[in-house]
């Protein structure tokens, strides 16, 4: 099984936190739609010996297509690539975008999944963050999409300066009122060359506290395995049947294209990616040309990966599979590396799987670049 991402480069405002590749601009959105679907049917070859199971419209802001836009690219899929009988089919999306009308537009479309960027309830953390929508909204949106959709993941932003443990708890319960059964929730973190990087250095806005967000980050996994969802990545709790698929295949290291300006794309064994450029991607596209750059992994480059990707789900990183596809060197130097973190109960071993304890959890990626290895080629 493999998936197909589709990057929406588009977006009404800039979110003072966002490092992705978007523009503010919908001049060229016909001319990307149409690009997007070329790049679909140029790349088919690619996956002709893969199901594809999952679709996800990503940015960006997928959420300001027109339903017409959507329609075109599921169809444009449909018509190159061989997809399971059930797909999971994503869009991401803001809570302005969510009116009424345009979510029963959207139930009636192979669209099975939304994933919308609440990020707060609380009107001061979204006018910080600078997002479009306002407090109303994401609950309006809210009330109306669990009417229509079944599967609904959204967005919850902690460790916002300002930002108490009370109000925090707050924003967990009312997204839990809703019944959702998805949940990704990350620290606000400071990108370089972000507004949000700039308003910090010149003293406007609070730098973040790394303290605050690990408490805020324990509250989430109490108040949520308290409510039934699994913790199954760092970022991410789903409900029994509701982890993203999307997201668990890319974590499980499954193969995966990425389609549109800036979009990666993973095979097991090398790695592309697309010009972050609306303008020189579309270019390229009309003259059927793939503006793509590509590195051959290393396997001590696939090790690293696969590290990082482990160590944050809960299916944990397997010290068999280490010895199977990277050899002994590599799960000796593990072994030897993970010592002190097991030592200091922030990992443990259990059936040969190495996974966070709950103390480490919070800890994982910096505890994933120690165990980096570093030497081979």
């Amino acid at each position: 099984m493999s998936g197909i991402y589709i990057h929406i480069p588009f977006c009404k405002q800039a979110c003072h936190y966002c490092d992705f590749h978007f523009s503010t601009s919908l001049k060229k959105k016909d001319e990307m739609v149409l690009a997007i679907a070329n790049e679909l049917k140029l790349r088919k070859r690619e996956m002709e010996h893969e199901t594809v199971e999952t679709i996800y419209f990503g940015g960006g802001t997928p959420s300001i297509l027109q339903i017409s836009d959507f329609l075109l690219l599921i169809d444009t899929v449909y018509n190159n690539y061989l997809v399971t009988e059930n797909p999971e089919i994503t869009i991401e999306a803001n809570p302005d975008d969510l009116t009424e009308e345009r979510i029963i537009e959207l139930s009636k479309t192979k669209i099975n999944r939304l994933s919308i960027g609440i990020q707060s309830f609380f009107e001061a953390d979204l006018k910080l963050m600078n997002r479009a929508h306002n407090s109303e909204e994401a609950k309006k949106c809210l009330a109306i999409a669990t009417q229509y959709f079944d599967n609904i993941s959204l967005d919850l932003i902690y460790g916002i300066p300002g930002m108490s443990n009370e109000i925090w708890i707050q924003n967990i319960n009312k997204a839990l009122s809703y019944g959702i059964s998805h949940i990704s929730s990350y620290a606000l973190t400071v990108e370089p060359k972000t507004a949000l990087h700039a308003l910090i250095q010149k003293g406007k806005i609070a730098k973040p506290n790394d303290d605050v967000a690990q408490e805020h980050f324990s509250i989430l996994v109490e108040l949520l395995e308290a409510n039934n969802f699994i913790h199954y990545e760092l970022s991410n709790f789903g409900k029994e049947n509701y982890f993203s698929k999307n997201n668990s295949a890319y974590w499980l290291g499954k193969k995966y294209i990425g389609i549109g300006p800036s979009a990666h794309s993973f095979n097991g064994f090398s790695r592309s990616w697309n010009v972050s450029n609306n303008s020189l991607y579309i270019d390229a596209l009309s003259k059927n040309q793939l503006p793509n750059e590509t590195e051959i992994l290393t396997i001590t480059d696939r090790y690293n990966e696969y590290i990082m990707t482990g160590l944050r789900t809960i299916w944990g990183v397997s010290i068999d599979k280490i010895k199977q596809d990277f050899g002994n060197i590599y799960a000796d130097y593990l072994l030897k590396q993970v010592q002190k973190y097991l030592n200091d109960d922030l990992v443990f071993i259990e059936n040969n799987l190495l996974r966070p304890t709950k103390k480490g959890k919070f800890l994982t990626d910096g505890i994933a670049s120690d165990l980096f290895y570093l030497n081979l080629v």
